[in-house]
């Protein structure tokens, strides 16, 4: 008998993203400008322990943060964009794609930071979720992946929140900041993303939110009630 082997795909190379606003209900993603850089100073300020697991900041003066908000703006891959809530009109974070690709539909959603007043916010959920949604959706990308420190608590749970599933760590895997970083990786497949999309945009539903603006169901629990397809 042959050998086993894996099923055919698609093997059309995915396109990469554009470098072009993205519009939500409660958030706008812009690609990441040098611009952007007073804002996110302003956002990063009082909030040093957001930086603790990246690569990068907390930066000493707004003229570091405009030195790395160039230099980052200037990447094809990572390529970011700033988020700016609509609630508050004011850039309060960024996000990217990364380690695209295209020939295995493969991409990574990552360097992320959030101020801690987006943090846990409608603002946060959606900024991911249309993300996720250019990758998934609109490019083709059958793998969606997800990586951070082993020792990153929020990250790991931010990532089950979402509905990725977590495929194991890389052991001393990078040294960031000059310390050593074991390296837990999740994913999303293109079987799995459906229903994972249908979650996110029932959690966003106006609908499951109380007058106060307090979620009545979890996306953990939405998704639970949703069988798998």
């Amino acid at each position: 008998m042959p050998p086993p082997i894996g099923p055919e795909v698609d093997s059309t190379p995915r396109a990469l993203p554009a470098r072009i606003p993205i519009r939500g209900h409660h958030v706008v993603l812009e690609p990441l400008h040098r611009r952007h850089a007073p804002e996110l100073w302003h956002a990063a300020q009082g909030a040093d322990d957001s930086w603790t697991y990246l690569g990068v900041g907390p930066f000493p003066s707004e003229d570091a943060m405009i030195r790395h908000v160039a230099d980052f703006a200037s990447h094809h891959d990572p390529m970011a964009w700033a988020v700016r809530p609509v609630a508050t009109g004011v850039v309060s974070g960024w996000l990217a794609l990364m380690d695209m690709q295209p020939k295995n539909a493969a991409i990574e959603l990552g360097s992320i930071w959030f101020a801690p007043r987006m943090q846990r916010t409608k603002a946060a959920t959606e900024a991911i979720y249309l993300m996720l949604k250019l990758a998934a959706d609109d490019l083709g990308y059958r793998r969606l992946v997800w990586k951070c420190n082993a020792l990153n608590a929020p990250s790991k749970r931010a990532a089950e929140r979402l509905g990725f599933t977590y495929e194991g760590q890389h052991r001393k895997h990078m040294v960031t900041k000059g310390r050593q970083r074991d390296t837990d990786w999740y994913s999303i497949i293109d079987d799995e993303w459906p229903r994972c999309r249908e979650a996110l945009l029932a959690w966003l539903d106006p609908e499951n939110f109380d007058p106060n603006g307090t979620a009545r169901r979890g996306l953990a629990e939405i998704r639970a009630a949703s069988p798998p397809t």
